[in-house]
């Protein structure tokens, strides 16, 4: 049984550094959304989106900025907060599809291929705030029926 513990605290250690690298990610990117890479977030805004592209770049910079330190400040509400995340990275993959088949350039991705390996990478941001937070644990135990907190 001594032999699980190192295990787990490596597990548990790579989960909290990645989730504070999520969060940071999220709260730099939030703070440049409303500073330096305002146009380059409204040249991602779908123009089928009814919705005034600067407030979608605003919105989404506060949200990110929001998430980002929640993400880095977690509490009890932790898996909460990794289905959130984990949702504002689905809400946001039109912005990326639009991106592609507008063949618009932002953020130095001026080819198709480039584009297109953005929009695979989102789903890896999925994953990783599910993962970090323990959102997928907790989800898996759940559907299995097995719980770790005691049952509340």
């Amino acid at each position: 049984m001594t032999l699980l513990a190192p295990q787990k605290t490596r597990t548990t250690l790579v989960r909290t550094v990645l989730r504070l690298v999520l969060g940071a990610f999220l709260l730099l990117a939030g703070i440049s959304h409303l500073t330096v890479n305002r146009e380059a977030f409204l040249a991602q805004v779908p123009t089928w989106l009814p919705l005034e592209g600067d407030f979608v770049v605003v919105a989404s910079g506060v949200v990110e900025i929001i998430l980002g330190a929640a993400l880095l400040a977690l509490g009890r509400f932790r898996v909460q907060v990794g289905w959130i995340v984990a949702a504002f990275f689905v809400a946001i993959f039109p912005g990326n599809i639009s991106q592609l088949v507008t063949q618009t350039d932002s953020f130095g991705l001026n080819t198709d291929l480039d584009r297109t390996i953005r929009l695979l990478f989102q789903p890896v941001l999925v994953l990783w705030a599910l993962w970090s937070t323990g959102a997928w644990k907790a989800w898996r135990e759940y559907r299995t029926g097995r719980r770790t907190d005691g049952g509340n």
